[in-house]
């Protein structure tokens, strides 16, 4: 009988509480894992990840030598994906979720965990490209105003301005995100979840189908709801529930 073959990871960590908690949980609901080492640090973790050869690596944020994000920029083949552990809940996150990685928080929910593995495993690439480290730094960067965001689609990624974005369209479990220039982009979240996302830049939910970035808002039309034009000439409904908060938006 054949057995599966498991998805070598290492964890970095310089917390040894932390560390040995992770490690535990990682054996017990991500048997498709298999845990090749431990690093208490930025250069053992460098040194641990060139021996090993990881496919996952579980990457703590805040390190006594530095941090995971100096990891990476110490790292030239990133032949592995990687989720970050952190306990901070703001620090870096939304530059994290804008670049299409993966982290969990601690104290690590064994739910959590296994989805984020699970979302790590199920990619087709294994790696951390150039383009999409570049993106992780520019918006760390730069976190108060996000500059780019990575879009998952069926076969792979794309890497979007967030100025090129005119508006996103709800179809079911997935999004229409219309572009500058007309290019459509059909992306495997949901509109819920760019809601979510986008939710302290400048974009504001005008319809339950709809998600608009207020930059490219060229006239509003008075009604009961009203209606929106667009910098492209599209017309989009503003529902009557989501009324007030469009006009408080687009005003302040």
């Amino acid at each position: 009988m054949s057995t599966s073959v498991k998805s070598r990871a290492i964890i970095v960590e310089d917390e040894q509480k932390s560390a040995d908690v992770l490690k535990k949980l990682v054996e017990k609901y991500c048997p498709e894992v298999e845990l090749a080492g431990m690093a208490t640090g930025v250069q053992d973790g460098v040194k641990l990840i060139q021996d090993v050869k990881p496919e996952l690596v579980f990457l703590d944020i805040e390190m006594h030598d530095g941090t995971g994000f100096d990891l990476l920029q110490k790292v030239n083949a990133k032949t592995f994906d990687v989720i970050f552990t952190t306990a901070y809940i703001q620090y870096a996150i939304k530059a994290i979720r804008f670049s299409a990685m993966d982290y969990i928080l601690k104290p690590i929910d064994a739910d959590d965990l296994r989805d984020a593995v699970r979302r790590c495993l199920g990619r087709k690439d294994h790696s951390i490209s150039d383009e999409r480290f570049s993106t992780l730094l520019a918006n760390l960067g730069n976190e108060s105003r996000l500059k780019k965001i990575v879009v998952p689609e069926g076969d792979g990624m794309t890497f979007i301005g967030l100025s090129d974005i005119i508006r996103c369209e709800s179809d079911g479990n997935y999004t229409y995100i219309i572009l500058k220039g007309g290019k459509r982009i059909v992306a495997t979240k949901t509109l819920g979840d760019y809601e979510d996302m986008l939710a302290e830049e400048n974009f504001v939910r005008i319809h339950r189908s709809h998600l608009i970035n207020l930059e490219h808002v060229s006239r509003y039309i008075k009604g009961e709801g009203g209606y929106v034009i667009m910098s492209d000439g599209s017309e989009v409904e503003v529902s009557r529930r989501k009324k007030a908060e469009f006009l408080e938006r687009i005003s302040s």
